[in-house]
């Protein structure tokens, strides 16, 4: 049950039922009306119990609780956010950088809503443990995923900086700490550690002590690196991921193929970055992961964010339809196999189900308006944002010219609510 219970966002085309146009809110029923899906055709949805319960022609579902008209929007699967740092973000400006639990939950919380309101519902965030910080910043972002309980699904990873030697011990004990508070996910950066090898098995081991996802940074410049990993890894359950691999496009384009051949044949998962750089390692700029090649490889490979206006990349943005443009307009990628990335493969890196527009499925969905993916991905303004079978975001975008007789001559596009 949610620890609180905010207000549902007004619909796009107003709700009959209610004369403030909300969603009614004591109903777990809601009927999706007028929505285009990818294959052109134009469908009512029913939501129920966080669940897709049916889907049909447009006007052949009775409403039984509220009603969001979609007309106009394209539905779609809601993106899943696998690599942000909650703890950092927002810092770009904000000078000398506090690490107190009321700052850093704060801060945690405004970067999870700005990326529910591009549409990611469910969001892994990798939190720094240790140094300084000690494990604040893990109670922090702990503290911000029960707050945002009921509007989107918050992961934590801890991630200490070193785990191998004396100075490793501390590091190892806030590791078996931070799993114990409950952080989802063991992580961490190989490549920081002067023992990187002991550092991935000193992970896989906690790991498997309490049975968790493995979720590592690495520039994946190193093959003989990438090699050691991908033996200590291979068939590993639950399974591993690694990122954002940026240094694989430096590499000779052999010794690129022969480590994502590797990768491919261990399992892992590859988690590309399109927006740039991470606050999880070293910032080297250039080229993200190169995608087609781990793809025609055999990896798995999604899409993330990364760094949202931290000193990484003060102008990331969190947005997973911008890191689908990315691989779409840079990556050579088409544009559903780009949507995919930030969508299907993320939440499968995740270990989240499946989703589809169909029945019986989770009601994980965004609604962006346009008619097509390679349009959305391209003028992705106004956006409904539904989790757990309700609207829990809205965004919605107007543009106008002016009066002039070439906009009533050309019929220039209007984007808002019908």
């Amino acid at each position: 049950m949610s620890d609180s219970q905010p207000q549902s966002p007004r619909s796009p085309g107003g709700n009959p039922g209610n004369s403030d146009g909300l969603p009614s809110t004591d109903s777990n029923t809601l009927l999706l009306c007028s929505a285009r899906l990818t294959d052109g055709r134009t469908v009512d949805v029913r939501l129920s119990g966080g669940r897709i319960e049916a889907v049909g022609t447009a006007g052949s579902l009775p409403a039984v609780g509220a009603r969001v008209d979609l007309g106009g929007h394209l539905l779609l699967p809601a993106p899943a956010e696998p690599h942000a740092h909650s703890d950092t973000a927002l810092t770009a400006d904000a000078g000398p950088v506090s690490y107190g639990t009321e700052d850093v939950q704060r801060r945690a919380t405004e970067a999870v809503l700005l990326q529910l309101g591009h549409g990611a519902t469910a969001v892994r965030t990798h939190v720094r443990i240790g140094d300084v910080q000690g494990i604040r910043g893990m109670e922090a972002v702990l503290q911000a995923r029960r707050s945002l309980r009921g509007l989107a699904d918050l992961t934590a990873v801890a991630v200490p900086r070193l785990l191998t030697g004396l100075a490793g011990a501390d590091g190892l004990a806030m590791l078996r700490d931070a799993v114990k508070m409950g952080a989802g996910v063991v992580g961490g950066c190989p490549d920081l550690d002067p023992d990187p090898a002991g550092y991935t098995e000193a992970v896989l081991e906690i790991a498997a002590e309490h049975g968790c996802p493995v979720d590592l940074h690495t520039e994946g410049d190193d093959p003989a690196r990438l090699a050691r990993l991908a033996a200590m890894v291979g068939g590993l359950r639950p399974g591993v991921t690694i990122g954002p691999c940026a240094g694989l496009s430096r590499l000779p384009l052999d010794a690129a193929t022969r480590a994502a051949g590797q990768l491919a044949a261990a399992g892992v998962t590859v988690v590309c970055l399109p927006q740039g750089d991470c606050s999880g390692v070293e910032r080297r700029g250039g080229a993200p992961a190169p995608v087609r090649l781990l793809r025609a490889a055999g990896v798995r490979v999604a899409a993330g964010s990364g760094a949202l206006r931290d000193v990484a990349n003060p102008v990331g943005r969190g947005d997973p339809l911008e890191a689908a443009y990315l691989l779409a307009s840079q990556g050579g990628m088409r544009a559903a196999d780009a949507y995919g990335a930030v969508s299907a493969a993320a939440r499968e890196a995740m270990g989240l189900p499946e989703v589809r527009v169909e029945a019986g499925f989770p009601a994980e969905l965004v609604a962006v308006r346009g008619d097509r993916i390679a349009g959305v991905l391209s003028l992705a303004y106004s956006r409904v944002v539904i989790h757990r079978g309700r609207v829990v975001a809205r965004t919605s975008a107007v543009r106008e010219y002016c009066d002039s007789a070439a906009a009533v001559a050309l019929d220039l596009p209007r984007q808002g609510r019908g």
